[in-house]
């Protein structure tokens, strides 16, 4: 008798462990428009020490797309003008930019060039669930426009590359290699999950803001780079540090305007500020020091404290305006 009670205690103190763990994670829900602010001031003032997580963010990254596209129903995925517009605008503002500066400072047109040639960020998928974007539509063009970057990228680069040994194949397969296991992969694997365990892909589906949460580990980790390569160059290269972080809040404002634009004319305003305003600059940032002058990673850098400071005041504008339809 006295073991019966002893394991239905053991089975009610799990049960108020799991209770009090939804009870944390629905408290974490009410706050998420402060995770993105939390995450950028500890990748700011510790970045010395996060830094060292650089090596596990290919797998945060995984885990989040997993995640998100677990939600996704393929059936809805269409190739449409929306997409169309998005991919035109980044190929002909990111060539045009780059010849524009190019006569004043080749670093800089280079940084500019990237920075919006840039394919869309997996986090994308990410902050749109928050803001309650099309998924569909996001995760169409992510896929249409890192495809699209892993063809087109190293035609530029073979054009504008400061390395003479580059070339288009080098290039194509280098950025493919980057592309493929972030992307494609957990792509497929949640469609496996779809279509051979329903009960698990219900489960994901129920806790999918948990991709949020992944982001911001990763994000935190994103920032103490960029931060630690920013100081690393700040006071060799100030001039052109000023003109680099006018034009990285020039762009973040173009592209996230724009994105906007073109979204509410095809029904939704948050996916199209998300798919072109929302930047993959780890990509970015690896491919102007691989394939471009070292120095134009800059620029993407400091895109990535920009985009992520305009996600937060979008989420907060969110939490604001769900509070009023409540009452």
């Amino acid at each position: 008798m006295g073991v019966n009670v002893n394991k239905r205690n053991l089975f009610g103190n799990h049960v108020a462990k799991i209770t009090n763990f939804a009870d944390v994670f629905t408290a974490m829900q009410r706050f998420k428009s402060w995770i993105l602010p939390i995450a950028i001031v500890l990748g700011i003032f510790f970045h010395e020490y996060i830094v060292v997580l650089q090596p596990a963010l290919p797998y945060f990254i995984f885990l989040m797309l997993y995640f998100s596209f677990n939600a996704l129903d393929v059936k809805t995925m269409r190739f449409t003008m929306f997409d169309f517009w998005l991919l035109l605008f980044q190929l002909v503002v990111s060539t045009a930019l780059y010849f524009l500066i190019r006569p004043f400072s080749e670093i800089v047109a280079q940084g500019g060039f990237v920075t919006v040639m840039a394919p869309t960020a997996a986090a994308a998928i990410a902050v749109s669930l928050i803001l309650g974007a099309n998924i569909s539509m996001m995760s169409t063009y992510l896929i249409a426009c890192n495809l699209m970057v892993a063809v087109v990228a190293p035609l530029s680069f073979t054009l504008i590359g400061a390395s003479p040994d580059i070339s288009f194949w080098s290039s194509f397969l280098a950025i493919l290699g980057k592309v493929f296991p972030l992307l494609i992969a957990p792509f497929l694997l949640a469609l496996l999950t779809r279509w051979l365990l329903p009960k698990v892909n219900d489960y994901i589906n129920r806790h999918k803001s948990l991709s949020f949460y992944v982001w911001a580990v990763s994000l935190t980790v994103v920032i103490s780079r960029a931060i630690e390569q920013l100081i690393n160059q700040f006071y060799e290269h100030r001039n052109l540090f000023l003109w680099m972080v006018a034009l990285s809040l020039f762009l973040c404002f173009l592209q996230f305007f724009v994105g906007h634009l073109i979204g509410k004319k095809y029904g939704d305003r948050v996916a199209g500020g998300q798919a072109l305003g929302q930047k993959n600059t780890v990509l970015a940032i690896w491919m102007s020091q691989t394939f471009l002058l070292d120095l134009s990673c800059i620029v993407p850098t400091l895109y990535v404290i920009w985009q992520n400071l305009y996600n937060s005041f979008q989420m907060m504008q969110k939490e604001k305006l769900d509070k009023k339809k409540r009452v």
